[in-house]
């Protein structure tokens, strides 16, 4: 036996996977523990449906369920297999459910998955239920299907334990232990198993075994109605449990799967149903499984009218049996992985549904075993993701009865987030109101896309209107806003962005050794720069400013970052980590009449001279004493000024009252969106992430390979010279051919690449899309087409920056 004492908890889908995959590594000393009997553990793995549907909008998770088709052909039980290879078909009957489905095409072309929109003749030949003339079309995925979760268990668990993996089943975990901030095992009702590493792949129990660890899981588990028909004249006979594809019908929140002579039917459209993990039954007073609870009629009758009126098969057949089955949900819809940020050595992968339950598994197995995840890029599904107040009970509860209710949803990528809103909310809230902002959520913060008051600026202008996809959640305002800050002066609100504090005597050394640049430089002095892990990864991009001797302003990409750096501190108490952003704000102020507006407002020489790009000091704006850095986002003269919560106010109402005689307006982020696309700057998290290297990503600028030893310098040693994709700036002439990112680009008829940012470029008159590209495609002046829905847009690679490549406006 080798490698670290492991415990997983629960053995369904994902334990199980968890075991095989961390086994077939070489670690061996691994027990696995349920308070149910295996293979039939009584969770969800127990009750699931089984249908995989690979189509996302998320590359990474078709990519886990892609990996999980990929394992689940290959296992069987007893000649069983653990998976049905009958194909996916979602249907459409109505034109946007069509148009969304070209949508939906688009991404698995972009994420490499083989599909089809087929017209409503072939829908009706794949699976004869159907009732053709319902039908406008679909999408066919062939290789989706169906898992047999519980053999998937049985296989799983039964290689494991050929490598030696104990199995305990009828074992209640109780508790946690741990001892200095480090797991030391479990304890059961059987007794404590010591271990150095815990996962906890409880499923619905998560959030319960989490608390034992000192842990809160943004996890809910609700109960989602599935039901068996009576034998069907129509499938007699079968001696196949499937042979049609699995079927969506999403504009009713419905699935289908066969099973013999009978027909499954499972549907989202009923009320959100929430149980407290706390609520669900001990295994040994449920009646029967503990994930199972009594079916609710009155709540499926719709869904019962819906399914015969599109399979009208199964109206003389009725309904036979039919389950509550709980199922876990998030607030945003993605899984819980990684390490507790509160205590070592306990691990989570939550939230984790059939479908992508093998690819989670050689996920975390990756990185608990290897230190790195190599397969998959996590940023998204990573447990520290979330702000302190969206763990908050009532916060989880809303959230995750939301998604539930808009699982099969037609969402546009700037679709509003419901309530709890509004959460976060700058200082200038109250201006924004005034000003007719129309707010958008990130973060919990309340984020101006634009204001209403700007309206009298779009005559003359003649602002192109996008297609109609790209214009919902927009106005022609955005474009006023974008090209007013080119011509005069803006106010935009950048207090979301997330800033700590880095102090102590410490700091500087610290900093460099997490840091691709030179930040161990005078106080005053700005570096934009990357964070890496040891494989040359992008883990963020980031700006660090030396405030004082031993203080530095750190502007980070989310609270992960903050986790990040925490976990990578020194032993030694010489350096502490704070986040400002609560208790702060910040005004960034650009444009080319910025200085008319700033100067006489303090005695601060902001000359270029007196404060150079990127540089940073102190200052008093009025009364109002700021951090200003010389810093833009939008290739502006200007610069980020941060003062404390209190002052806010006081520091938008100084400025404003000097921007407005000037022509200065107040700006939201869509025309931010525009014109950092002008200027070609990154966006972490959409244009590139942990899978992509800074030379891949177009910023190499950003690394100094010879100032020292940092994260992952090692690894880009080699891959420097081994680039064979780029992120890659293409221009769209036709303005209504806006499109919004994720999209498939091709070569010729080859799909080649896939769209990241893009939005239209106010001042040069063309549309903007940022794409990762073969590196031989990325030639200026090649000619591509971006797959937009059911057509193709013509595209050229284009130089970049796209807007004042001198940087004469910015060091003005």
């Amino acid at each position: 036996m080798t490698g670290p004492r492991v415990v997983v908890i629960g053995a369904g889908v994902v334990g199980a996977a968890l075991a095989d995959e961390i086994s077939a590594r070489g670690w061996t000393e691994v027990t696995v523990v349920d308070q149910g009997p295996l293979p039939a553990t009584g969770g969800s793995s127990s009750h699931a449906p089984g249908l995989v549907f690979q189509a996302s909008p998320s590359r990474t998770m078709t990519e886990l369920a892609r990996s999980t088709v990929e394992k689940f052909r290959t296992l069987d039980v007893a000649g069983r297999p653990c998976f049905l290879p009958v194909g996916g078909l979602e249907v459409a009957t109505g034109p946007g459910r069509l148009a969304e489905l070209h949508r939906r095409h688009g991404w698995l072309t972009s994420w490499g998955v083989a599909s089809r929109v087929v017209d409503a003749d072939e829908c009706a030949a794949r699976h004869p239920l159907l009732d053709r003339d319902r039908l406008l079309g679909g999408l066919l995925v062939p290789t989706d299907g169906l898992a047999r979760s519980v053999l998937a268990v049985q296989a799983q668990l039964r290689a494991a334990a050929g490598r030696g993996v104990r199995l305990l089943a009828r074992h209640e975990v109780l508790d946690v232990r741990h001892t200095g901030g480090r797991v030391t095992g479990v304890r059961t009702d059987r007794g404590d198993i010591a271990a150095d590493i815990v996962v906890c792949c409880a499923g619905i129990w998560g959030p319960r075994i989490a608390r034992m660890a000192g842990t809160d899981l943004p996890l809910t588990p609700l109960a989602h109605q599935f039901a068996w028909t009576r034998p069907l004249p129509a499938l007699a006979g079968r001696t196949a449990e499937a042979v049609h594809p699995v079927l969506r019908h999403q504009d009713a929140d419905l699935y289908f799967r066969e099973r013999y002579d009978r027909l499954g039917i499972g549907s989202y459209g009923h009320r959100p149903m929430p149980v407290s993990a706390d609520d669900i039954r001990p295994l040994d007073a449920a009646d029967g499984m503990p994930s199972v609870l009594k079916f609710t009629g009155d709540d499926f009758a719709d869904a019962w009218r819906e399914t015969r009126s599109l399979l009208p098969a199964t109206g003389a057949a009725g309904i036979e049996e039919g389950i509550n089955g709980l199922f876990s949900f998030t607030t945003d819809g993605l899984p819980l992985l990684g390490e507790s940020p509160q205590l070592r050595g306990f691990w989570v992968a939550e939230a984790v549904w059939v479908t992508h339950s093998a690819g989670v598994a050689r996920a975390m197995a990756e990185w608990l075993v290897d230190g790195h995840c190599s397969s998959f890029d996590l940023h998204e599904c990573a447990v520290d993701r979330f702000e302190p107040h969206q763990l908050a009970p009532a916060y989880v509860l809303a959230r995750g009865c939301r998604n539930f209710a808009e699982v099969y949803d037609i969402r546009h990528p700037l679709q509003p987030s419901g309530p709890p809103r509004p959460v976060r909310t700058s200082p200038f809230h109250p201006r924004q109101h005034e000003l007719g902002a129309r707010f958008l959520e990130a973060g919990g913060w309340e984020r101006p896309q634009w204001y209403e008051s700007n309206s009298p600026l779009l005559e003359g202008l003649g602002i192109p209107t996008p297609n109609d996809w790209a214009a919902r959640h927009w106005s022609p305002v955005v474009g006023a806003e974008a090209l007013t800050t080119r011509r005069t002066v803006a106010l935009y609100d950048m207090t979301a962005l997330k800033r700590l504090e880095v102090a102590g005597p410490g700091a500087a050394a610290f900093l460099e050794r997490m840091c691709t640049g030179r930040v161990d430089r005078p106080v005053g002095s700005v570096t934009y720069t990357l964070l890496l892990d040891v494989h040359g990864g992008i883990r963020s991009d980031i700006t660090v400013a030396r405030t004082g001797p031993e203080r530095f302003q750190v502007g980070v990409n989310g609270h992960t970052d903050l986790q990040w750096l925490t976990r990578h501190l020194p032993a030694q108490d010489t350096v502490r980590i704070r986040d400002l952003t609560p208790g702060t704000c910040c005004v960034g102020l650009w444009g080319p009449l910025a200085r008319e507006v700033l100067q006489p407002l303090t005695d601060t020489d902001f000359s270029d001279r007196g404060l150079g790009y990127f540089r940073t000091r102190s200052a008093y704006i009025g009364c109002v004493p700021v951090t200003a850095m010389r810093l833009s986002y939008v290739g502006e003269l200007g610069w980020e000024l941060y003062t404390t919560a209190d002052l806010g106010l006081a520091l938008w109402d100084t400025l404003w009252r000097a921007a407005r005689p000037l022509g200065g307006i107040a700006a939201g982020r869509s025309a931010f969106q525009s014109l950092r696309l002008e200027k070609g700057y990154r966006a972490f998290g959409t244009d590139m992430t942990y899978e992509h290297d800074p030379y891949e990503a177009g910023l190499g600028f950003a690394v100094k390979p010879d100032k020292g030893d940092f994260i992952g310098r090692a690894a880009l040693e080699r891959r420097r010279s081994e680039v064979r994709r780029r992120l890659t700036c293409l221009t769209v002439e036709d303005p209504h051919d806006i499109v919004m990112g994720g999209e498939p680009v091709y070569e010729g008829g080859r799909p080649a690449g896939y769209v990241t940012s893009a939005a239209y470029g106010y001042t040069i008159g063309r549309g903007i899309a940022y794409a990762w590209l073969p590196a031989e495609l990325t030639a200026p002046g090649t000619t591509l087409h971006i797959g937009y829905f059911d057509r193709r847009v013509e595209a050229v690679v284009a130089e970049e920056p796209l807007f004042d490549p001198a940087m004469s406006r910015l060091r003005g």
